[in-house]
């Protein structure tokens, strides 16, 4: 039996579904649905009732899941003691967080914190962790921190209330595409206009959460999805090659706007505010951590991080 069976267990006991299961355990539907296979065959009978949508349990299931979330529990703070007891002199914080982040928002946030002196070592979970995978590293008490977007729609979010958290700044979503030369986009949308080329985000990313509420849900727009990529770098990537229009964090196209590679295209109405938050564990992993935390309160908001004029 393998740990990363239990894990992927618990995992499509919280989704109820297995789309969002391998999304959350970053593997293939199929690839979940196989190691769920194998940890049945190992307890020796079926845990999950592949007939109903949402998954339900088997009354064996529902016996086995709090059994194996107490032995995934254990086996975590097995690990955690060992690092505490061992590794003190060489503390490293765990982050789960957004490559946008990591590019545009974490260096300068990080530079405030040391400012009183204290360096901290830091580390970031896999660079392609989906969302849900982020906040699941917290859940789970896999990181110290997470530091993410977050908006009233998204329902991971709601999944956090009771966590403590701080709000860091704030960041202005707006739709852009590559420019025509005179400032004018080369996709532009209109609302009840002609289909435009979309760049979208993935199911399991954070925009792919937030932007039909957001904005979507209230515009017309006729969006012709041409490609899909979780990462917003890689759909401004395609949208300064000229592919279609997306909907980025507008701290990562300071560059591209300034020199005119894109340009908004859409009015600002259609902008969407999402604020940065900074989530911990409940059960810091760490010494150092602690004194993280207590430095970046005294930090707070990082208001002149972000325009937010239209």
């Amino acid at each position: 039996m393998e740990m990363k069976w239990l894990e992927d267990f618990l995992s499509l006991c919280h989704y109820k579904s297995f789309t969002q299961a391998a999304n959350d355990r970053n593997i293939t539907q199929s690839a979940l649905s196989r190691r769920i296979q194998q940890l049945e065959q190992w307890a020796g009978l079926p845990l999950i009732d592949r007939s109903t949508y949402p998954v339900h349990l088997t009354p064996a299931g529902e016996s086995f899941l709090p059994r194996a979330r107490k032995a995934v529990d254990a086996i975590s703070a097995l690990r955690e003691e060992t690092l505490q007891r061992h590794s003190a002199p060489d503390e490293i914080l765990s982050f789960a967080t957004m490559s946008t982040l990591v590019l545009t928002f974490f260096p300068l946030w990080m530079e405030r914190v040391e400012a009183s002196g204290e360096p901290f070592r830091t580390r970031f979970s896999e660079a392609y962790s989906s969302f849900a995978t982020n906040v699941s590293k917290l859940l789970r008490n896999e990181c110290d921190f997470l530091l993410t977007y977050s908006h009233d729609c998204v329902p991971a979010i709601r999944e956090l209330v009771d966590y403590p958290y701080l709000t860091l700044g704030a960041e202005r979503v707006i739709a852009v595409s590559a420019g025509d030369g005179e400032g004018k986009p080369l996709h532009k949308l209109a609302l009840d206009g002609a289909p435009v080329n979309y760049l979208g985000y993935r199911d399991s990313s954070f925009f792919a959460q937030a932007l039909p509420q957001a904005i979507f849900d209230r515009a017309s727009f006729q969006l012709n999805t041409v490609y899909e990529n979780g990462m917003s770098a890689a759909l401004k990537a395609m949208a300064v090659a000229g592919h279609g229009v997306a909907w980025i964090p507008e701290s990562l196209a300071v560059a591209e706007m300034k020199n005119g590679q894109l340009v908004r295209a859409a009015d600002p109405s259609f902008d969407m505010i999402v604020e940065i938050r900074l989530y911990r564990s409940f059960r810091l992993r760490c010494k150092s951590a602690g004194r993280f935390w207590k430095r970046a309160e005294e930090v707070g908001t990082l208001t002149d991080r972000v325009a937010l004029s239209a």
